[in-house]
């Protein structure tokens, strides 16, 4: 759930509140994630073509600046694929891969998606999470757990893995198949009995931790480097604070701006959907402007500690829940981690086996697959399923950041189609003094003479035909013939240029056969905009506070039939027309 509610301070809404019971807690996921991202996000510099100390850079202050600004509870930001390759690409041509100038390339356009990100903090972009269902959240992390868990295949059995996507890297790893390292595999086999036995007798227990510690120490003891890859030599020392080392001109800027957009809406969309994903998981609120600031501080810290741009992480975020984080304590704890290892623990990561981190990274993938999640969409809204399986598929044979735009497109479609055609009713006093809808088909009458419509949903260009129709078949239909027709407004928030058309169209036929429309229950928070048109187009005196109102003042004309001498509904009884 997300909200906008005011916090006691301005900063560590991730944090706070926390419970001192929670801290031990908090401690083991953020050393947990140290051990287990470490590895990961040095891979990630093998993707963006920087020095490997920069993925060790990601998760110092880009990470601390997030747990301190950022609002989400849960979302852990670093180093990320997606924008990783994103980086890659945008750099082609720039500068050679790997030197001290693509480095520095690397920090202008994380200083530059930090500036889109801020930009779309100051006029609110952040309320663009709230175009993405939960049922599309389930299918997005479906698939990046799909994802995920089959791009650890190659490094659990010791393979070369190769190919782009994930269809490609199976295929890849089908082919090498006979070149299975069965000391990789061994390995791996051991971690994830470790890591799930321990979940079994308690989720409590840091089962990845105990098998990444484990792993260092057998790999030091018995050589493991000889038989299987190891992560090997890191060097060690803290990151130069400082602007990227550039020769800043509006050209360079102009060059770097697409690429530093398309990592900015790859931004937003993956940390805003993995915020709310865990948001809605937990039922607990965020801010996602607050988040797009903070995601902005954190990318400006990457940009001026030497390192290229960071993400919210579906993967790491998996990495600190499994472990049993619930706040961001633990990116605190993590970079702090961080922080001791980059002074003086890089020597004992050399000894990692890689298919550690492949069999730990799988079980994170796994962990993604809502399959529950799905089979209750599939029985509860069988074309809500449709939609997030199309997510999942997206995710899976094209990419996360396709999936995420695609699962936004599917929201907005989904809530089209629902505003497109609205199941609106007709409203008829009940002799329990409450007011009952009927479908408008039955054209029931509240009073003969006066039938009350109830459109649910705003008026705009796409519903105005279906607002037409209903009301001409309502009319043509009545008997007794109508003398009053009125609009329940109770629903409509809004109502554009092509419906106030609509809606002038239907008094001038309604005035050609002597019936009189008015309106009921405007809310008070419709704009002042269409206020001005409904009183243009209705008049002043057509317009009434409550449908008990509507009734009492359809009473007072004269030769109203007897049948309406019926007592009001009883919440309306005491109400007094507006005059």
């Amino acid at each position: 759930m997300t909200g906008h509610g005011k916090w006691s301070l301005p900063f560590l809404q991730g944090v706070r509140p926390i419970k001192a019971s929670q801290v031990p807690g908090e401690i083991v996921a953020g050393v947990t994630l140290a051990a287990l991202a470490i590895p990961e996000v040095m891979g990630y510099t093998k993707i963006a073509g920087t020095p490997v100390i920069t993925g060790l850079y990601t998760m110092l202050i880009p990470t601390a600046l997030f747990a301190v600004f950022g609002s989400s509870r849960h979302l852990v930001v670093g180093a990320d694929s997606a924008t990783a390759a994103i980086l890659a690409a945008g750099l082609v041509g720039l500068a050679a891969t790997g030197t001290g100038e693509y480095l520095a390339l690397a920090g202008v356009l994380a200083l530059m998606a930090a500036g889109f990100l801020v930009l779309a903090r100051l006029i609110g972009l952040g309320f663009m999470a709230d175009f993405l269902s939960r049922t599309v959240l389930i299918g997005f992390l479906t698939g990046v757990g799909l994802q995920v868990a089959l791009g650890q295949i190659s490094g659990m059995l010791g393979l070369a893995g190769g190919g782009q996507g994930t269809l490609a890297k199976v295929w890849s790893d089908l082919q090498q198949i006979e070149q299975v390292n069965v000391h990789a595999l061994a390995i791996a086999l051991a971690v994830l009995v470790v890591v799930v036995g321990a979940k079994l007798i308690s989720r409590r227990i840091p089962g990845a931790l105990i098998a990444a510690v484990g792993a260092i120490v057998l790999s030091w003891k018995l050589d493991l480097g000889q038989y299987v890859h190891v992560l090997g030599a890191v060097p060690s020392g803290l990151p130069q604070i400082g602007l990227p080392r550039v020769q800043w001109s509006w050209d360079l800027i102009q060059d770097l701006v697409p690429t530093a957009f398309a990592m900015f809406v790859v931004i937003l969309a993956q940390s805003a959907a993995t915020s709310r994903a865990y948001a809605a998981r937990y039922n607990e609120r965020f801010s996602e402007n607050t988040d797009l600031l903070g995601l902005g501080l954190a990318n400006i810290g990457a940009g001026l500690s030497g390192t290229f741009v960071v993400n919210g992480s579906p993967t790491k975020t998996q990495m600190v829940d499994s472990a049993g984080g619930r706040t961001q304590l633990s990116l605190l704890v993590a970079a702090a981690v961080v922080l001791v290892v980059l002074l003086f623990l890089t020597a004992p990561l050399a000894y990692m086996p890689e298919a550690v981190l492949a069999a730990v990274v799988f079980l994170i993938g796994l962990d993604l697959i809502d399959l529950r999640g799905m089979r209750s969409v599939f029985v509860e809204r069988r074309s809500e399923f449709w939609v997030a399986l199309i997510t999942t598929a997206m995710v899976v044979l094209v990419g996360v950041e396709q999936g995420i735009l695609l699962a936004i497109v599917l929201s907005l479609i989904d809530h089209t189609r629902r505003g497109y055609r609205p199941k609106n009713v007709v409203l008829l006093p009940a002799a329990t003094g409450a007011w009952q809808a009927q479908p408008v088909a039955m054209g029931g009458q509240a009073l003969p003479g006066l039938l009350i419509y109830r459109f649910t949903h705003s008026m705009y260009y796409a519903n105005a035909q279906q607002l037409s129709e209903e009301i001409t078949t309502l009319v043509n239909n009545a008997a007794p013939p109508l003398r009053w027709l009125c609009l329940d407004a109770s629903a409509i928030d809004d109502v554009d240029f092509s419906a106030a058309e609509t809606l002038r169209s239907i008094v001038a036929i309604l005035r050609e056969k002597g019936i009189r429309l008015v309106v009921a229950q405007v809310l008070p928070d419709v704009s002042a905009s269409s206020r001005h048109q409904l009183g243009r187009l209705f008049g002043a005196d057509a317009f009434f506070d409550t449908l008990g109102d509507v009734l009492a003042a359809y009473r007072r004309l004269p030769d109203t039939h007897p049948a309406a001498a019926a007592p009001l509904p009883a919440e309306d009884q005491t109400r007094v027309p507006r005059p």
